[in-house]
């Protein structure tokens, strides 16, 4: 199965997109994850894309594009994957379905987190990431065990550049801009499904189980 998880920063696509890789045995495939791990190498373009990260900029189409071929030419996703934060755009979009066609694969399902925008800024301004193992915690709703340190790997927990107050306004303008009508674009395709993100994680992944006809 290939799907598309859609909504803002902090709607709760990585969440969602980790309970259902694991619940269909596919990959689960974040634009973000593979920018940020992109951005870490001692380059001048991957110095380049960092401080773009910062900035709360969109990445250029080639980068982000190359990232996702690359990794969804890879031996685990013959059978499928779930794609969070890609595509973001249109462009982005339209260059996904020639990659789909090229491949003889078609997308299953495009899934849209609908969370309000306060809420959005509340769990982004509270996110913390750890710096070692990435694992994602919430000073409100999902507190470490022990202040500011990771509860998998003890590492400290930091706060992303991109989760910054300034960096927060200027992806959620961003996304109201470009990302927004790529709802429409999937709608017109009748692969669009919407989902109330507002719920915890676990009534979130259920209401999804239950548009996908599947167990939770």
């Amino acid at each position: 199965m290939r799907q598309i998880l859609l909504g803002a920063p902090a709607a709760g696509k990585g969440s969602q997109a980790r309970l259902l890789a694991e619940k269909l045995g596919v990959p689960h495939i974040s634009s973000g994850d593979l920018l940020r791990a992109a951005a870490k190498a001692d380059t001048p373009e991957g110095k380049a894309l960092g401080e773009t990260m910062k900035r709360g900029d969109l990445v250029s189409d080639d980068v982000v594009v190359k990232l996702i071929q690359d990794r969804t030419a890879q031996p685990d996703c013959a059978k499928g994957f779930i794609l969070d934060g890609f595509p973001r755009t249109a462009d982005q979009a339209n260059t996904l379905d020639r990659m789909l066609v090229d491949t003889k694969q078609n997308l299953d399902v495009v899934l849209n987190l609908e969370v309000p925008e306060d809420e959005i800024v509340r769990r982004m301004s509270g996110r913390r990431v750890c710096s070692g193992c990435s694992a994602t915690f919430h000073v409100v709703n999902m507190p470490p065990v022990v202040a500011d340190k990771c509860d998998h790997c003890g590492s400290p927990l930091i706060t992303r550049a991109d989760d910054t107050e300034e960096a927060i306004v200027k992806r959620l303008s961003t996304y109201r801009q470009q990302t927004q009508p790529l709802i429409e674009y999937y709608r017109e395709k009748k692969l669009l499904r919407t989902v109330d993100g507002r719920e915890g994680v676990e009534k979130t992944f259920e209401a999804i189980c239950r548009l996908l006809g599947i167990e939770a």
